[in-house]
């Protein structure tokens, strides 16, 4: 899906004011994709985005993003890297990257989640491979996917299966109560280690 942006927005991009623009649509410098009905100038911001960074914008890769909770996993971690990496091959994709990250669903400040979300925004990616899509984030993972189709990035998840709002509601439940669980026990745990 294309996705148009406002002549301020493209001013902002490009770093030039909303006249030079104008001047730029009128001398064929750089046209206007589109004009609405009202005679407003929209460009299209893949094109904006090839401006600025060229090189990124012709090398999109696509990325096997896998994630676990903790170091006890990190078994899981090598299986799900494995399965991704697999689907990827078998798809006849080739140029793909891999990202790895270990800490908590919930959790936004993760390297290799900061990475992945860096790298949709700057129109570098062209796919996301997850086997779950708890696999993200285990709640915002729908921003995540709509930032990416924003960018023109498809999320592909190989494990979906669709959940009642019973089941849904149940698991987010179970979720926050082991977060918090782990939270209390963890700092519990750290108390005893100082005193």
């Amino acid at each position: 899906m294309k996705k148009y942006i406002t002549i301020s927005e493209a001013s902002t991009f490009l770093g030039v004011s909303v006249c030079t623009l104008r001047r730029w649509d009128r001398e064929n410098k750089l046209k206007s994709d589109i004009r609405t009905i009202g005679n407003h100038r929209r460009y299209l911001l893949s094109k904006i985005i090839q401006i600025i960074t060229p090189e990124k914008a012709t090398k999109r890769v696509s990325v096997c993003y896998s994630r676990v909770s903790s170091h006890d996993q990190k078994a899981d971690l090598a299986r799900q890297a494995l399965i991704l990496r697999g689907y990827a091959v078998k798809q006849n994709i080739l140029n793909f990257i891999e990202i790895k990250d270990l800490g908590s669903g919930l959790n936004f400040r993760k390297k290799g989640l900061k990475k992945l979300i860096k790298m949709i925004i700057s129109n570098q990616i062209d796919k996301i491979f997850i086997t779950h899509k708890d696999r993200l984030l285990r709640f915002g993972s729908d921003l995540v996917i709509n930032i990416a189709k924003e960018f023109g990035t498809e999320v592909v998840i190989l494990n979906q299966k669709e959940k009642t709002f019973e089941q849904e509601l149940a698991g987010d439940v179970l979720e926050i109560i082991t977060v918090f669980s782990a939270r209390l026990y963890g700092s519990r745990s750290h108390k005893n280690k100082i005193a």
